[in-house]
């Protein structure tokens, strides 16, 4: 059933553009329409049957009456009289023919509630010999009964026998179907059209990117509600982080100014071994002081721009051979994305620095097809336990015991990294590489 409606929604795509047909629009009119459809039907069916059933009796009874008023009034030579009443009163034309044999029966039409219905009646109510033909004139039908020494013929109209005024009931069913339709699609557009701005905005936001200019609360009272508290809600996160840069800010210029006097006095006191060693733990403060407010502060307020993934590649390559290292880059698909620049390059910065450290051979492969990037790094390094793979991504988390500030950072590159895919609404994952190493898959919608 799921892919029946699959191939249903792209056959609609085809031919509905989405903008002016949303899908949600004709969920909303594909069930009205096949209810108004079954309904229809299912009406129609028995009207039909009813009314054609009691026009049958009627024509039937008085086809019946003008039998019996031949039958009992013989005398009248030319039934003069009873062909006035049939006429006058009945509006049925009726002959009386020679006895000779009824004429074979002619082709039945496919469908015909009235020949079933017809035959049925005459069967029941006179029980002889007949002949019907429904299918000569299109508004007459023929009727000839076997009399005892003669053959009855009646003419009558089919709207005697036959419910045939339908169509007009389904005129104006389908033209006030359409008038329906008419108004309700524009009324449907302009309550959708809010609601796919909306979430417009909130994706666009969700992934770092600059809120539509066009944006402003629409439509019904609950959506505009829901417009409102959605930009109350962006101001508030957004107030939020200008005040936590600015007091990172503040403190990163609070614990700079101390390192740096340190540094100073440190330049001004004697011994060279003492400096050198404090030097070194000042360095490594610096460092660990850095990491922790590039963390902390994140890139969200970079403007995302035009990013060349070719060029990123290349400089890469220079990095491997700084690092000893062996890269191979493929690229498939366009090299430039939509992204923040420089996060985006932290980004890979530090899922291939942390392939360069621990492995001796390295291979990047980058896809961008249909709006959607996606980068494998492969190392044939040690590798992460699967146990222990989402467990650094936590900050802080690394997993060598000794906390060797030599051998790693502070444990938060790859934190960094997975906030910096998620801020552009993707994610990095790690797996088990080809080449017996790790491997991180970083997807993005570029």
């Amino acid at each position: 059933m799921p892919r029946s409606w699959n191939r249903f929604w792209r056959l609609v795509s085809l031919y509905m553009p989405k903008r002016l047909y949303p899908r949600s629009l004709i969920i909303i009119i594909t069930p009205m329409i096949l209810l108004q459809s079954v309904v229809a039907f299912n009406f129609m069916e028995r009207h039909w049957q009813t009314v054609t059933l009691r026009l049958s009796q009627a024509v039937t009874r008085d086809i019946a009456a003008i039998i019996d008023m031949i039958e009992t009034y013989p005398q009248d030579p030319d039934y003069a009289n009873v062909i006035r009443i049939a006429q006058d009163r009945l509006s049925l034309k009726i002959d009386l023919l020679p006895p000779d044999p009824l004429p074979p029966p002619g082709p039945k039409p496919f469908f015909s509630i009235l020949d079933q219905t017809l035959s049925s009646e005459i069967t029941k109510q006179i029980n002889r010999p007949f002949w019907l033909d429904t299918v000569g004139n299109s508004n007459i039908v023929e009727v000839r009964v076997q009399l005892e020494n003669k053959v009855l013929r009646v003419f009558v109209r089919r709207s005697q026998a036959y419910a045939s005024n339908t169509h007009i009931f389904l005129i104006w069913m389908v033209g006030t179907s359409l008038v329906l339709l008419i108004i309700a699609i524009p009324f449907l557009r302009n309550q959708i059209r809010p609601i796919l701005a909306l979430a417009e905005a909130a994706e666009s936001f969700g992934k770092g990117r600059p809120m539509p200019p066009d944006f402003r609360p629409r439509g019904a009272e609950e959506v505009r509600r829901a417009g409102f508290a959605f930009i109350q809600m962006r101001e508030r996160i957004e107030r939020q982080i200008e005040q936590r840069t600015a007091m990172l800010t503040g403190v990163s210029h609070d614990l700079r100014t101390i390192l740096t006097r340190f540094k100073l006095q440190l330049a001004l006191s004697g011994k060279k071994a003492d400096i050198q060693a404090l030097n070194q733990d000042i360095d490594d403060m610096q460092s660990m002081l850095e990491g922790y407010l590039d963390f902390a502060r994140g890139e969200a307020s970079e403007d995302p721009g035009k990013f060349d993934l070719k060029a990123h590649l290349e400089k890469l390559k220079e990095e491997a051979k700084l690092s000893k290292s062996e890269l191979t880059t493929s690229l498939s698909g366009t090299g430039e994305i939509h992204v923040r620049p420089n996060a985006f390059s932290r980004l890979l910065a530090n899922i291939v620095g942390n392939a360069f450290r621990y492995a001796e051979h390295v291979r990047v492969t980058a896809t961008h097809t249909r709006g959607s990037l996606t980068i494998i790094v492969d190392d044939d390094g040690p590798g992460i336990p699967p146990d222990r793979r989402e467990e650094v991504f936590k900050p802080f988390v690394r997993l060598d015991a000794a906390r060797n500030l030599d051998a790693t950072g502070t444990g938060l590159g790859l934190s960094i990294a997975r906030d910096i895919a998620r801020s552009h609404g993707g994610d990095v994952t790690l797996e088990d590489s080809p080449m017996g190493g790790l491997r991180a898959r970083i997807r993005v919608p570029a």
